[in-house]
């Protein structure tokens, strides 16, 4: 078994916008720096990766060295979900554009299930990795990424109760899973905010 925090990264100046991010590659800000800093107050871990995606990558960054872990290495398919033309739009446009963020159809967007089926693959590799580096002892590795992926994860260790819709996963904050036997068991969940 392989315990899993799954962190997202700190805050971008279009999360403070309330612009769509995905895949465009945002850096954080001071404020994303911040958290960064005090999610690591509250982490443990053996091993830390993150996407490759500058915000995650700096996150990870800042919490292994407060932590005192080698460097994150990093895998790109712990990256955002790409959201296609509604990329750089601000949140109220988006409404306004495609309807309900949950059920909106984006064109050139991955489509939900193919993120739950990538993020579920990257963790795969993660955990491979993790063992890896860690037998015969068991692994705890500190993942940082994306909301929209932490998002599908959970989904699909609660069978789809949390988070709960209308809620968006704080910058900085961090979910416990338990990877065993290529299932996840939610362990903590951080409160969402709307």
């Amino acid at each position: 078994m392989t315990l899993l925090t799954l962190v997202r990264h700190g805050e971008t100046d279009w999360n403070r916008d309330r612009r769509i991010q995905g895949s465009t590659d945002i850096p954080l800000n001071d404020t994303g720096r911040a958290q960064a800093r005090a999610a690591a107050a509250a982490l443990s871990g053996d091993i830390i990766v993150s996407s490759d995606l500058s915000r995650a990558r700096e996150t990870a960054k800042i919490i292994a060295t407060d932590l005192g872990l080698p460097a994150p290495r990093t895998y790109p398919a712990l990256r955002e979900r790409s959201y296609g033309d509604a990329e750089g739009v601000e949140a109220a446009e988006f409404i306004r554009r495609w309807g309900d963020w949950h059920n909106a159809e984006i064109p050139g967007a991955e489509p939900w299930p193919h993120l739950r089926a990538r993020a579920l693959r990257a963790l795969a590799e993660v955990v491979a990795d993790a063992r890896g580096a860690t037998a015969p002892a068991a692994a705890s590795v500190i993942v940082v990424t994306h909301g929209a992926l932490i998002r599908e994860l959970l989904r699909h260790a609660t069978g789809g109760e949390l988070p709960p819709v209308g809620t968006r996963l704080a910058n900085g904050s961090a979910y416990t899973v338990l990877y065993e036997r290529e299932r996840l068991q939610l362990l903590s969940y951080a409160e969402a905010t709307a």
